[in-house]
């Protein structure tokens, strides 16, 4: 696995990262002894980059399996001098380590939101100051963030929503967001894409894995690649891609993982309270009439999953648990 490193001042990783969602329980909620197999394979196939959120709640797994050097990544979204620091507390104590590899700023969605983190971002430096971070990020949807951090010294590494559709991507377009990309590498800042396929979208129907692969590989100023995985097959088989290894080679790990699309599926318990339509940032949520007098709330939640992009963001925000992604 080929070793990179994540701009000036961030730290040498493999190009491919491994991230946490997938498995946590936001998702498949894979369970200990098979997650922490599938974390143990790709450290043995060279991967020493792994992306987890305290949204994910993989921290206890992080700790168990993933010991330095292998790099870890986290995100919050706490906004206050006093909330990060409390993530950050949460984070050493929760992964085991006394230093985090890259902290960022969770899911920024406009220059302004950035200016809002502002304590927030402070304490980071002062963390990366006194050595408990080693560099600091922000992941965001938008074009505009990712163009912002080019002159913000504070920001090491930018985490960014990339795909040759564009799915997902908000206030911008495809090319906005490619065009603000090359510029923060040039800056100097790491990046690593996500959702390369488009949370599960892109590979399966009319637009293949390996179109959406061979695209990311040409990208300029992408240092590394976040992809979400939930076998060891399916490791292999991205790994591969990410690699641009042989036509052959892929057909055959391509027969083994099969194709597996995925949904947001909603339970019929949902109450209808309306906080996932809150937390849903591509209004892909909404309440409806359910036709069932006799329930505590006459409406549920239901899905548009033609603006769905299977993040899995609203299954934290439902205190009855009646959303997965499937």
């Amino acid at each position: 696995m080929v070793q990179v490193r994540l701009g000036e001042r961030g730290p040498w990783v493999s190009r491919f990262c491994l991230g946490l969602l997938p498995l946590s329980p936001l998702q498949s909620n894979l369970p200990r002894a098979e997650a922490a197999t599938l974390l143990e394979a790709a450290l043995e196939a060279g991967v020493t980059f792994f992306d987890t959120a305290e949204l994910y709640r993989t921290y206890p797994l992080v700790r168990d399996v993933l010991r330095p050097p292998a790099v870890v990544a986290t995100k919050a979204y706490a906004y206050t001098y006093a909330g990060m620091r409390e993530s950050l507390r949460a984070a050493l104590v929760g992964m085991g380590r006394d230093r985090i590899d890259i902290f960022l700023l969770h899911e920024q969605e406009s220059r302004l939101t950035l200016a809002g983190h502002a304590e927030a971002l402070r304490c980071l430096v002062e963390a990366r100051d006194a050595g408990l971070v080693g560099a600091i990020g922000v992941s965001t949807h938008a074009p505009g963030v990712v163009e912002a951090t080019a002159g913000m010294e504070e920001i090491d590494v930018v985490h960014p929503l990339v795909n040759h559709r564009g799915l997902g991507l908000l206030g911008g377009t495809l090319d906005e967001m490619l065009a603000a990309i090359a510029r923060v590498a040039a800056a100097g800042k790491g990046v690593y894409a996500m959702k390369v396929l488009g949370g599960g979208h892109l590979a399966a129907g009319g637009s293949s894995a390996e179109e959406a692969f061979a695209f990311i590989r040409g990208v300029q100023g992408v240092h590394a690649v976040a992809v979400g995985v939930k076998t060891v097959e399916e490791l292999a088989y991205d790994m591969a891609l990410l690699e641009g290894s042989p036509t052959s080679e892929v057909a055959a790990l391509a027969a083994a993982v099969g194709s597996r699309p995925r949904s947001l599926f909603i339970e019929d318990y949902c109450d209808g309270c309306g906080r996932c339509v809150e937390s849903c940032r591509y209004g892909a949520l909404s309440l409806s009439a359910t036709g069932r007098p006799g329930r505590q709330s006459s409406k549920r939640a239901v899905v548009d999953l033609a603006k769905c992009v299977l993040c899995g963001y609203c299954a934290a925000a439902c205190r009855e648990f009646s959303i997965k992604v499937v």
